[in-house]
């Protein structure tokens, strides 16, 4: 990690940010950080990022009874599927209709479908897609999921939606696990658990996805294996049904975890800059905005009629 007097800078706001506890803050100031001196704050703070959050998720497992993992799983299963198709079929026609490449058409509508950054790389090398084409998907998604994680809470608190009720909508509304998890952890950590959980289950849908793109791409460069993180997050949840885990220490992961969180958003918010906002133009970004307006509130009103 190569410091700079910027880095100091924010290594000063980071005991700050850490005891209010808040992703949404930690994103802002990383952000506002990079875009007001232009410079990279942490080489490779993306990456460090990724790191604590698949930690802080993983964490999350062993306040989690697997019993409780499973309900939560096969309660959502059939929204999950309705949604990911949904969304998908939606994304391709909206492509279709502004008359999009095929390829930015594909990575847009199956990031907003299924799992944000993650989806878009994963499709990347098997459509060939250009770099341009994945970084303006990338831009786009990462620019949404920032403003879901700073308004989506307000929302959730006006319309008065029920721990529940306010997991389940960000696990379909929003397109990365790190923004999800993080906005449901403002909510409450009940709500981080469904979201967690929920969301998982959404990126399982990767799968089916590789194979139907490979299939269309005529692509051997598929990759099926499962994220580590999921592993190990379900690996904890069976862990901390079998053996009785002392009150203090529960308390302690749940510091650890939201500790993680708010600076793996902080790394995060320090990688948009200001080349990432000049990538924010263009046909894919009226997809991604049609898309996501009929996303956000379709599963909202959903979750109010179906979650109680």
């Amino acid at each position: 990690m190569k410091l700079n007097p910027v880095l100091m800078l924010a290594l000063i706001f980071l005991p700050g940010l850490i005891y209010i506890g808040n992703p949404a803050f930690a994103l802002l100031i990383g952000m506002g950080l990079t875009l007001a001196f232009n410079r990279i704050i942490v080489e490779g703070g993306q990456t460090y990022g990724s790191y604590l959050l698949q930690s802080a998720i993983i964490l999350l497992g062993f306040k989690l009874n697997v019993s409780e993992l499973l309900r939560i799983s096969a309660d959502y299963t059939l929204m999950v599927a309705l949604y990911v198709l949904s969304a998908l079929l939606l994304g391709l026609v909206i492509a279709w209709l502004l008359r999009i490449e095929k390829t930015s058409g594909i990575l847009m509508a199956s990031g907003t479908a299924i799992c944000g950054g993650t989806t878009i790389a994963t499709l990347a090398p098997i459509l060939k897609a250009r770099p341009d084409q994945v970084g303006v998907a990338l831009a786009i998604v990462f620019l949404l999921n920032a403003f879901a994680l700073i308004t989506f809470p307000y929302i959730g608190q006006y319309l008065q939606l029920s721990q529940e009720q306010f997991g389940v909508w960000v696990a379909f509304a929003i397109h990365d696990t790190s923004s999800v998890v993080a906005t449901a952890q403002i909510y409450g950590d009940e709500a981080a658990r469904i979201a967690t959980t929920v969301k998982l289950g959404r990126t399982l849908w990767l799968i089916p996805l590789v194979l139907a793109a490979s299939f269309y791409a005529r692509s051997e460069k598929a990759s099926m294996r499962l994220p580590l993180f999921i592993v190990l997050f379900i690996a904890a949840s069976v862990v901390g049904s079998l053996i009785t885990i002392p009150s203090i220490v529960i308390s302690s992961i749940g510091w650890l975890s939201k500790s993680f969180l708010v600076v793996a958003l902080f790394l995060i918010g320090t990688e948009i800059t200001r080349e990432t906002l000049k990538r924010i133009r263009g046909k894919v970004l009226a997809q991604a905005l049609i898309l996501w307006a009929l996303v956000v509130p379709g599963t909202l009103l959903a979750v109010k009629m179906l979650v109680l």
